[in-house]
């Protein structure tokens, strides 16, 4: 995915807090309208947030555009890890266009 979706902060494996601040760049394809959903789970899929991430760039492009997306969230009291997704936004709802970046991190 390194070729589409690049994610500054949180690295894998990190400590995430709340409010959780999400920065990287991604290609202008993974975004529709210059956004794309961001949610984090804990372990068993259970939603702690969801978010949308912004384009901070002219996203009409296929080189790489910065974003940034918040999230806020109560720390979940039973589950120590979880998981940040980057979906790529798909309004054709084509599953064959999904396309997602999972990366693992701690509460």
């Amino acid at each position: 995915k390194r070729s589409l979706i690049r994610v500054d902060f949180p690295r894998p494996g990190g400590v995430v807090t709340s409010p959780l601040v999400v920065k990287g760049k991604a290609r202008g394809t993974w975004f529709f309208e210059a956004s794309f959903p961001v949610v984090l789970v804990a372990q068993n899929d259970v939603v702690v947030a969801t978010g949308i991430a912004q384009a901070s760039a002219d996203w009409m492009t296929e080189e790489f555009v910065p974003f940034t997306a918040t999230l806020e969230f109560t720390k979940p009291t039973h589950m120590r890890a979880g998981t940040l997704l980057l979906k790529k936004d798909n309004p054709s709802g084509d599953p064959a266009r999904d396309d997602v970046l999972r990366i693992p991190v701690k509460f």
